[in-house]
């Protein structure tokens, strides 16, 4: 019987979830809005970054071709959090990783290291460009959907074109 009830706690989603990145621009912002769309909506959820960043028009136009978007979010700091109380934090670059773990030492929080690739290091046309921004987009969509919904949705339920 206790191992029906760890097994429950196992499979429950957790209730506040940051996203932390470099700079807040690109790659937890993009996380944070697909998590927002494919979890479920009593989920808190938010995303900062280590520096300050400048908002990435490349995340605006991949977002917007699966019919999410930023709205008029801006990038912010961890520092500039208003809530610092997460069940998880999902990092998605080395120095936010390192910064989480610094964070989060003396709290019950479980961090999670997603190594998700910088786009902006992305070089040749705007296609190519978008392309290696596309790329981040469906990498952290699998995530979100493999570790956090853990077969709660089918891909196929996501709203999202296959691929």
């Amino acid at each position: 019987m206790e191992s029906d009830a760890h097994a429950g706690a196992a499979d429950k989603l957790p209730g506040a979830i940051l996203f932390v990145c470099g700079m807040n621009a690109i790659r937890s912002p993009m996380a944070e809005v697909l998590a927002r769309h494919l979890l479920p909506s009593g989920t808190y959820i938010a995303s900062a970054g280590v520096r300050a960043g400048e908002r990435d028009p490349f995340v605006d136009a991949v977002l917007d071709e699966i019919g999410l978007e930023l709205g008029r979010r801006q990038p912010q700091r961890l520092d500039d959090l208003e809530d610092d109380y997460f069940d998880l934090v999902v990092t998605l670059a080395p120095e936010a990783h390192h910064a989480a773990l610094e964070l989060t030492r003396s709290m019950a929080v479980e961090v999670l290291y997603w190594p998700t690739p910088d786009p902006t290091v992305a070089t040749g046309t705007r296609q190519q460009i978008l392309d290696a921004y596309r790329d981040v987009r469906d990498r952290l969509k699998t995530m979100i959907e493999g570790r956090l919904l853990s077969g709660r949705t089918a891909a196929s339920d996501t709203g999202f074109p296959p691929g």
